[in-house]
């Protein structure tokens, strides 16, 4: 049997990689992607070996990452439960498709995760696997009955290492759980399942990564410029950018600013909610700006439709239906809600703030001489019109009144 495994070199896969081997006797070829978390993968071939793997895949994935997931969904102004910018929900897919990819190359029989069966991880990589490798068998240690009674806690984890002379840098106590790349970083469990703990209370300034403290942040604001081409941003400040460079050069604008941090208790797929604590600067400017071009450049009815769809489609990704047709027909729908949404949004970044300060666009929907409160120039617009389509609006409201009367829509209960 050969098993593909979602490999990282820390505790947990380290441990899994061992452990699977053993149980089912298997060849185990390790694949770390790097997705920007930024974390040291000098020597990972090298630790993947020496614990069991016969061969490692490490992927610089980062620039499909920018192009082919996050854009897409930025273009769809997703946002989980108000709050959440999706940043290790859209990860995921990616993930399991390269999994996949490889365990066709190497004619594996399975692929293997080491996400527990009480998160959103689990369901995220299997429908991924469900829909681009349906023959693919799936092992998934965290529930299997076997492992967990093994390894009820860490410790016995660092004590396994120990005795298989795997080499890991952990502890038995770990104040919190941190997941990092291209768009965000989150942080979750130990201390902080207390949903009365102060994350951003100065004490805890250590615990993030991509950006300083509001309070910390530079007394003077600082204006950035972002030229978008049908939805998606193509230059930062005058400089033509690729999406992987978008987004690099945004974290370091956002996160120099305090902009992104985000604490929230949200509702897992499996039924319990969660706290978690994210930074996501990039992607907070790239939202805020995205919104400001929309609002120049895209039809009413056309925004209010994509609107409607936002939590549909937020919940499609924090789900792990990427690949889902629905989710690929929501899309096909924002890909043309994005046909002129193009032109310059200027961002002033402030202490965590993001404010507008400009924008504009050569097929901008907005026009001056209509809009104005002075006489229109162009006559475009009568106000007496205004008469007629109050009078036709205001019809079926007079004659429910007529019939139920008036004194009923003002009761209160």
């Amino acid at each position: 049997m050969k098993i593909v495994l979602a490999y990282s070199g820390g505790l947990d896969t380290s441990v899994l990689l061992s452990w699977i081997k053993e149980t089912y006797r298997a060849e185990m070829i390790a694949f770390c992607a790097d997705i920007g978390q930024e974390e040291e993968l000098k020597g990972l071939d090298r630790k993947a070996k020496n614990t069991g793997a016969s061969k490692i895949y490490i992927d610089d994935l980062q620039e499909e990452f920018a192009r082919d997931f996050i854009f897409p969904m930025l273009q769809a102004g997703a946002i989980y439960e108000g709050q959440y910018f999706l940043g290790t929900s859209i990860a995921r897919p990616l993930i399991a498709k390269r999994m996949v990819e490889i365990a066709r190359a190497e004619k594996a029989d399975a692929i293997a995760h080491g996400a527990t069966g009480k998160g959103n991880d689990q369901v995220r990589f299997e429908l991924t696997a469900a829909a681009l490798a349906p023959d693919l068998d799936i092992i998934a240690p965290w529930r299997d009955e076997r492992f967990r009674k093994q390894f009820p806690g860490r410790a016995e984890m660092i004590a396994y290492c120990a005795k298989k002379k795997i080499p890991v840098q952990a502890s038995a106590k770990k104040p919190y759980s941190s997941d990092r790349n291209l768009l965000h970083i989150s942080f979750e469990a130990g201390i902080l399942e207390d949903p009365w703990f102060d994350a951003f209370a100065p004490a805890n300034k250590g615990m993030f990564k991509l950006s300083v403290a509001p309070e910390d942040a530079p007394d003077k604001s600082e204006y950035v410029t972002l030229d978008f081409t049908r939805g998606n941003c193509v230059a930062v400040n005058g400089k033509k950018l690729s999406p992987l460079a978008v987004m690099k050069t945004l974290n370091k604008l956002g996160g120099k600013h305090g902009v992104g941090r985000v604490d929230m208790v949200e509702n897992r797929f499996v039924g319990m909610k969660s706290r978690g604590v994210y930074e996501t600067p990039g992607g907070s400017i790239l939202h805020f700006a995205h919104r400001q071009i929309e609002s120049l450049t895209m039809d009413r009815e056309v925004m209010h439709l994509r609107d409607s769809l936002i939590p549909k489609y937020a919940a499609l990704v924090y789900n792990g239906f990427w690949y889902a047709p629905e989710r690929l027909a929501l899309q096909a729908l924002v890909d043309e809600s994005q046909r002129n949404v193009t032109g310059t949004v200027r961002v002033k970044l402030y202490k965590g703030g993001l404010y507008a300060a400009g924008r504009k666009s050569r097929v901008s929907l907005y026009n001056p001489h209509i809009a104005t409160m002075e006489a229109d120039p162009t006559r475009a617009y009568n106000q007496d019109d205004a008469t007629g389509f109050i009078r036709l609006n205001g019809l079926r409201l007079k004659v429910n009144s007529k019939v139920n009367g008036a004194k009923n829509l003002t009761k209160h209960v």
